[in-house]
């Protein structure tokens, strides 16, 4: 029983020194920001078969030196659309001399129903900021 008392009454200075030494809100780390990037062409092969994977090449662009590729964000709509972002990480921070520069890279895709499938590889928007989509149906045999 006395050991129990020892115990509850070094909680709250255990509790006090966990809250102190928590993270301090103003980090000089480095802040960045996800965005979008523009996919500018793709390479799909003209079929898929069921169960089979694929390797679906993309071209996209990257608008500056403080812009980094880090991936892609595959949503689905419906059974066989899919929606294809390429997501990159910014830092407004940074002196961005790097030019725009285009960048080939790749994600894989399995097949998994028997109806073909439209992609929509985001590529930007148009002048009234709406979203542009570079369509590819591919059928299954």
């Amino acid at each position: 029983m006395m050991h129990m008392k020892r115990i509850w009454k070094g909680l709250p200075i255990f509790l006090i020194c966990i809250l102190l030494s928590g993270c301090d809100i103003s980090d000089d780390g480095m802040s960045y920001h996800f965005v979008t990037l523009e996919i500018t062409a793709v390479d799909m092969p003209e079929s898929f078969q069921l169960h089979e994977s694929y390797e679906i090449g993309v071209t996209y662009a990257l608008p500056n030196g403080c812009t980094n590729f880090e991936g892609f964000d595959v949503t689905s709509e419906g059974t066989a659309v899919r929606r294809v972002v390429a997501i990159g990480s910014e830092f407004p921070e940074e002196n961005c001399t790097g030019p725009a520069r285009e960048l080939q890279t790749s994600f894989q895709f399995t097949c998994r129903y028997y109806e073909p499938y439209l992609f929509r590889f985001y590529s930007g928007e148009d002048e009234s900021g709406n979203p542009r989509f570079i369509e590819v149906e591919v059928p299954v045999e």
